[in-house]
């Protein structure tokens, strides 16, 4: 794991922005004071475009390009609390790299991230931030995440941040036994957080909130 020292980054925002944001997630009821803790450390401000880095610290999604959004804070604490509650996970599988904040988010809280973006342009932007961070435990691929990362699995959690009608086949199979899959699920009546957990080769299935995310799409380019 990186330290949260390693990814603190460079300091133009203030530390009482910073503070608002974690105060605003308290209150929405984010409870896990270690994910609160790295999302006050990781640069929100350097995973976004610099027109936009006043704004990083809002609880708000805001564009990366190509036709994507940063999640908004929220949202990325939510879903790694799930991930993390009860057993934390030390190889997490992330599909949707995009500008990779969620990643370096995760890359302070397990052993190692594998991340699949399948936009070209995302990934090479994500990679130059994780060096810039020196964050060095994170995996990345361009490639299509449907499939997953066989050849690096199985995984002990996973994080999708884009939304399937089901859960992929292909990934509840990379899934370890009793690792959970944080996912939005779109279903008859809208798109549900979700978690989906492993047990004894079968699906155990919990739904969480609503959710507002992209469809899953596939291909890559």
């Amino acid at each position: 794991m990186n330290s949260r020292a390693d990814i603190q980054g460079v300091g133009m925002t203030s530390a009482r922005t910073r503070a608002r944001l974690i105060a605003r997630l308290r209150s929405q009821g984010i409870t896990d004071e270690t994910v609160l803790e790295v999302m006050q450390a990781v640069p929100r401000h350097l995973f976004v475009d610099e027109a936009l880095s006043h704004r990083a610290y809002e609880d708000s999604a805001l564009p990366i390009g190509f036709n994507q959004t940063i999640s908004q804070p929220y949202t990325v604490a939510r879903m790694t609390e799930l991930l993390l509650e009860d057993n934390r996970p030390s190889r997490v599988l992330e599909i949707g790299t995009g500008c990779g904040y969620q990643a370096a988010v995760l890359s302070a809280l397990v052993d190692q991230v594998f991340t699949i973006e399948r936009i070209s342009g995302l990934a090479d932007n994500a990679r130059r931030t994780f060096s810039d961070l020196g964050v060095t435990n994170v995996i990345q691929r361009h490639n299509d995440g449907a499939n997953g990362w066989s050849e690096r699995g199985p995984f002990d959690g996973m994080l999708i941040t884009a939304s399937p009608h089901q859960v992929p086949p292909a990934l509840f199979a990379q899934l370890n036994e009793g690792g959970r899959m944080i996912l939005p699920l779109e279903t008859d009546d809208g798109q549900y957080l979700t978690r989906v957990t492993r047990l004894q080769g079968e699906m155990s299935v919990d739904t969480i909130e609503p959710a507002k995310f992209v469809p899953l799409l596939g291909g890559s380019g």
